[in-house]
């Protein structure tokens, strides 16, 4: 299995949104992508309560490199990848391999 995980710095204001309503929309965006790809095995968004460090992550599984690449790829992904753009100053990623949970 593969995981994915992702962190944003968000701007303060972004899109006509505040950062915490950014964070929500990021939030629906990406779980509504659930019913989408059925090549996501879990997926999970989290908010960061503390005041440093990124502002949110996305937490991912899947069965494969090649069901993350699907996923990467498809184009309802894409299109909260571009909303993401306009709204972060900042982004890590971080994919790596993991016994099936």
């Amino acid at each position: 299995m593969v995981k994915h995980i992702v962190m944003w710095k968000l701007l303060d204001f972004a899109e006509g949104n505040s950062k915490s309503n950014n964070i929500k929309l990021i939030r629906t965006k990406l779980e509504s992508l659930r019913d989408e790809i059925p090549e996501i095995y879990s997926l999970e968004v989290g908010t960061n309560f503390n005041t440093s460090g990124y502002d949110a992550v996305l937490y991912s599984l899947f069965n494969s490199p090649e069901d993350l690449e699907v996923y990467q790829n498809h184009p309802s992904h894409k299109k909260v990848s571009e909303f993401v753009k306009k709204i972060r100053t900042d982004r890590v990623v971080v994919d790596y391999f993991v016994d099936k949970e």
